[in-house]
């Protein structure tokens, strides 16, 4: 029987695989003979720590979705307690590293198939959700201390910012010949300038984590 680590290694290797085959595949595409040759294993060995091949998915999908808000959240409890610089770091780590992000390709077949998917849906709808919950937070602590400006609810503005992270990591991941990752942050921070009042200037550029 293998190791508790090397099983843990091992499953790793398997979330990171079936990432792969929903990114390219979509979720009807996601069947144990890719996800096997993705890891460079045989579907007996998949099935050995995956009984389920929907559980496996699930998992691959969760792991996406927590780079987008649990590692979110994490990051901004290390950061200085500056709203402005936190608002900047948070839209910087909500856009693809490049037009191969893995994590970013899979929501985008997701979004595809949220038309018919239910599970597909609600998974998005939920990360959207929290991911505008993250925003608010800062928003509010920025107005509150009198460092951003603005009135009214901050719920548009927070679900506009993840929005437009949407709508600019799809540009980038489709390969738009003019919107990569820095030119899209400049686009979401323009927007957050704006309802903001504060000129949120960039001093080092920080890719996503």
């Amino acid at each position: 029987m293998a190791r508790p680590k090397r099983q843990g290694e091992r499953r790793d290797q398997l979330v990171v695989a079936a990432q792969r085959v929903v990114a390219e595949y979509g979720l009807d595409g996601a069947k144990l003979s890719r996800i096997a040759q993705a890891a460079g294993l045989t579907p007996g060995a998949v099935l050995y720590y995956y009984p389920e091949v929907d559980a496996l998915v699930l998992e691959a999908i969760r792991s996406s979705m927590e780079r987008f808000h649990e590692h979110r959240a994490r990051m901004l409890e290390n950061l200085p307690d500056d709203p402005a610089l936190r608002l900047m770091r948070m839209i910087e780590n909500g856009l693809p590293t490049s037009g191969d992000d893995v994590d970013v390709q899979l929501f985008c077949q997701m979004g595809g198939a949220a038309g018919s998917n239910r599970l597909a849906a609600t998974l998005l709808t939920s990360l959207y959700d929290r991911q505008v919950g993250l925003y608010q937070v800062l928003l509010e602590q920025g107005r509150a201390r009198g460092i951003f400006s603005g009135g009214g609810s901050t719920l548009p503005v927070a679900r506009n910012i993840v929005a437009l992270e949407d709508a600019y990591g799809y540009r980038i991941v489709a390969g738009h010949h003019t919107i990569d990752r820095e030119a899209a942050i400049e686009l979401v921070l323009d927007y957050a300038r704006g309802v903001t009042g504060h000129d949120l200037r960039r001093t080092v550029s920080h890719g996503a984590h």
